[in-house]
């Protein structure tokens, strides 16, 4: 069969109606006029009961009778067909009606293509509503739809295409048929050699043709009357309005003359066919016997049949109508040619004799028989309507196979391979890969998150090539799903945390610079670094050590017979030390060698370097007397004294006064520097003062005279200011003298006497203790950011100095 048929005689469609005891074949085209001309046509019994109430039954012997069609068409054409479009009896029907709407961006023509849009959109949507509703074991599939009515922004119009519209909608009733139905009959022409390009339901086909378009104003009552089952459609004010279905048809009339009779089923529907138009039937029974019977006799006996078929068929109708008869009813298909059906049929609804008829020759005016010998019939009525049904709507089915398995899936043009899936069962998650179960805790009071594993991506396929969930469907084709994987749930250990391996604290030990990490507490317990974080968790830096964990980080055996100093006191394992503490012991033996916790050369010259900055360039003191009550509140503290803004650090190194009992604390700056001079450091290790407090070996026994000498200080200023230029290089000529004006505090602070200045020198301009710290940390800023005390300044700076509760 050709596709783009234009009402040429060489575009054939094939319309193939199975029924019950026939198989009608039918291939035609439709003119531009809109009339059907008929080029071939066929019917052919089923051999055996193949077929019961419109369900196949023996799908071989079906598709057998079906090829038989086939043949004989192709050999009146003189053509190959390869497609057909066939039609489901109503068994087990579902109808759904719903509203389907479409919005338009902007105001638009409708087209078409818009139409045929908002009919699939209808078809989607009764499909969930079924899905919903479904109380069976059955998979539906939709077999055909018909447009209840038409909106154009929401006003009733009979045809929408062409018009203007900012939207459009209808009322749309679908039908659905169970699954096994619908595939016997593809697994029938299958085997035929043919495939489906338009399916449709029987009473939807026989409309077509029995009931214009100008007819369905009123309320008429369609039945499709065969073998197996009695098909109804009602029409009212234009539209299709229901469909229902009884199982009962001409099959039980045949039946009931195999049993008065002694007959096969073959010969009682020749007796049931010949009683229509004949006065008097001959027939052998199964014991060979000949009789003959008179067609009043033959109506006798199936009376009862009729009488029940036509009351049951009679009661659907007014069911189907809201609860009251319709206007007229138009029977079609062979069962209704059996004497009397439409006589009771008129009795039951309440209708004129004249009001049902038999609709056969009346209706086929607008078909054209190329054939001499084709009598028109109602039994012609359908298989046509099934050919012109092609053109109006073509709901058809694909079939492919889905990880091994074969699918049908309803053809909307729009199939991907997701569609396949989800009707496959497949849910999102074996769709999309997931992540792991992510881990939720705080530190230091802010809220931190892990995330778990992806999980890797569904592999999918289609024909053995790689693909996505949005890779159209082909007929045919096969696809394959390997599950999406889960990711591994989040997982983190205090030793993954930037707070442990980035966060020291600095202690001197023995004279010697020690890093060590910052103790994390896990729900306010110590936890060690291989602790596995659990949801939930609550974790905090721990701002002190005790000295046995200071040992045990070192890895060192501390001889307990010799006296433990602790910023020059006697401690004990337990005693308490906080950052920039001194530890003074005797080691016993040491189990690590060039450990990596000692300090860096970097790190000792940027202590030396704030150390001479501090005592040197600002020369404020740094020396205080405290008193063992003051001592003993410093001790008892539980966080050490730092300001993470400036990265400083202050240390209290300890030394007995040789006159009294007080402790004389020095007080320690630390600031990250990009660099430094090292001339200026060399220099600055050469004088008495810094070997007196670094070099010395012992300082507990004799007294340290700490003491900066004013020639030092100002040594060491003329050194900062020619090494800490703009150009951070010697002046080979002196400057002139120059003056700068900056903002301190929101007060203007004059600089003068210098060739260049930085920020340390604000210190010699406001009145700002540096020792009045009382727990506090020193905050700097520079034109809104944290500032180094050796950054340069200029005029119009602004700069903020003040003291920040920790």
């Amino acid at each position: 069969m050709m596709n783009g048929l234009e009402g040429t005689k060489e575009n054939l469609v094939l319309g193939i109606d199975i029924g019950t005891r026939n198989v009608v074949g039918t291939v035609g085209y439709r003119t531009d006029e809109g009339k059907f001309v008929v080029v071939a046509q066929t019917v052919r019994e089923h051999v055996t009961r193949a077929m019961l109430d419109g369900q196949i039954h023996d799908i071989g012997r079906v598709a057998q009778v079906v090829s038989l069609v086939k043949e004989e068409l192709e050999v009146q054409i003189n053509q190959p067909l390869t497609e057909v479009c066939i039609a489901a009896a109503g068994r087990v029907l579902k109808t759904v009606t719903c509203r389907a709407e479409y919005i338009y961006p902007e105001e638009s023509v409708v087209t078409g293509e818009d139409i045929h849009t908002l009919d699939l959109i209808g078809v989607e949507k009764a499909q969930d509503l079924l899905s919903e509703k479904n109380d069976t074991n059955y998979k539906f599939y939709c077999v055909g739809y018909s447009v209840v009515k038409s909106y154009l922004n929401d006003d009733l119009f009979t045809s929408l295409e062409g018009h203007k519209a900012n939207k459009i909608a209808e009322d749309i009733i679908v039908t659905f048929l169970p699954e096994d139905v619908v595939d016997g009959l593809y697994s029938a022409v299958g085997q035929a050699g043919l495939s489906v390009a338009n399916l449709t339901l029987e009473p939807i086909a026989a409309i077509n043709v029995a009931i214009p378009e100008n007819y369905r104003m009123l309320n008429i009552a369609l039945v499709d009357v065969g073998a197996g089952t009695s098909d109804i459609c009602i029409t009212k004010e234009g539209s299709i309005t229901a469909y229902g279905m009884i199982p009962h048809a001409g099959d039980e009339l045949t039946e009931e003359i195999v049993q008065q009779y002694l007959v096969d089923f073959q010969m009682a529907e020749h007796i049931k066919l010949s009683s229509t138009v004949d006065e008097e039937v001959t027939y052998e029974d199964i014991m060979s016997i000949k009789h003959t019977v008179s067609a009043e006799e033959v109506w006798e006996l199936t009376d009862k049949v009729v009488d029940r078929i036509t009351s049951e068929v009679a009661e659907k109708i007014i069911e189907l109508n809201g609860g009251q008869t319709v206007s007229a009813t138009f029977v079609v298909g062979g069962g209704g040619k059996v004497h009397g059906f439409t006589k009771k049929l008129a009795e039951y609804l309440d209708l004129p004799e004249e009001r049902v008829a038999l609709r056969g020759e009346e209706v086929l005016k607008e078909v054209t028989f190329l054939q001499d010998d084709i009598k028109k019939d109602p039994l012609l009525v359908t298989p046509i309507g099934i050919c012109l049904n092609y053109y109006d709507q073509k709901n058809n089915f694909i079939m492919i196979r889905f990880n091994g398995e074969r699918m049908k899936l309803y053809d909307n043009n729009r199939l991907t391979i997701v569609d396949a899936a989800l009707q496959a069962g497949v849910s999102n998650e074996k769709l999309f890969p997931r992540s792991g179960k992510a881990l939720n805790f705080t530190v230091n009071g802010n809220k931190r998150i892990v995330r778990g594993g992806v999980g890797e991506p569904a592999v999918i396929t289609l024909n053995g090539k790689p693909a996505n969930i949005n890779t159209p469907l082909e007929p045919n084709c096969n696809v394959e799903i390997i599950p999406s994987t889960k990711g591994e749930e989040a997982k983190y250990t205090i030793n993954d945390l930037e707070e442990y391996t980035t966060a020291f604290m600095t202690f001197i030990v023995n004279g010697r610079l020690i890093n060590c990490p910052k103790f994390l507490e896990v729900n306010g317990v110590l936890e060690p670094s291989s602790y596995e974080i659990q949801d939930g968790d609550i974790i905090e830096n721990r701002g002190f050590y005790t000295v046995e964990q200071v040992a045990e980080f070192m890895d060192v055996e501390v001889d307990l017979d010799e006296d433990i100093y602790v910023n020059n006191r006697i401690a004990s394992m337990d005693s308490l030390v906080y950052e920039n503490f001194s530890i003074e012991w005797t080691v016993k033996e040491y189990h690590v060698e060039n450990a990596s916790y000692y300090a860096s050369e970097e790190q000792i010259k940027e202590r030396k370097y704030q150390e001479s900055l501090r005592g040197a360039s600002i020369g404020l003191g740094n020396y205080h007397m405290m008193s063992e009550e003051k001592n003993a509140t410093l001790e008892g503290q539980t966080e050490a004294i730092q300001d993470e803004n400036i990265n400083s650090k202050e240390q209290q190194n300890i030394s007995k006064s040789e006159n009294n009992d007080e402790e004389l604390y020095f007080d320690v700056e630390y600031k990250d520097c990009d660099n430094f001079d090292e001339t200026f450091d060399e220099e600055y290790e050469k004088t008495d003062e810094y070997n007196s407090i670094f070099r010395k070996e012992n300082p507990r026994e004799e007294g340290v005279d700490l003491e900066i000498s004013y020639d030092l200080k100002k040594n060491l200023d003329e050194d900062k200011d020619s090494s800490y230029n703009v150009n951070h290089g010697e002046n080979d000529e002196a400057e002139e003298e120059k003056e700068i004006i900056v903002t301190v505090n929101n007060n203007p602070v004059t600089l003068t006497d210098k060739n260049s200045y930085v920020f340390v020198d604000i210190f010699d301009k406001i009145n700002f203790d540096l020792n009045n710290s009382k727990g506090r940390g020193i905050v700097t800023t520079l034109n809104g950011r944290d500032a180094r005390f050796t950054e340069e300044i200029h005029t119009g700076d602004k700069i903020e100095v003040y003291w920040k509760e920790m």
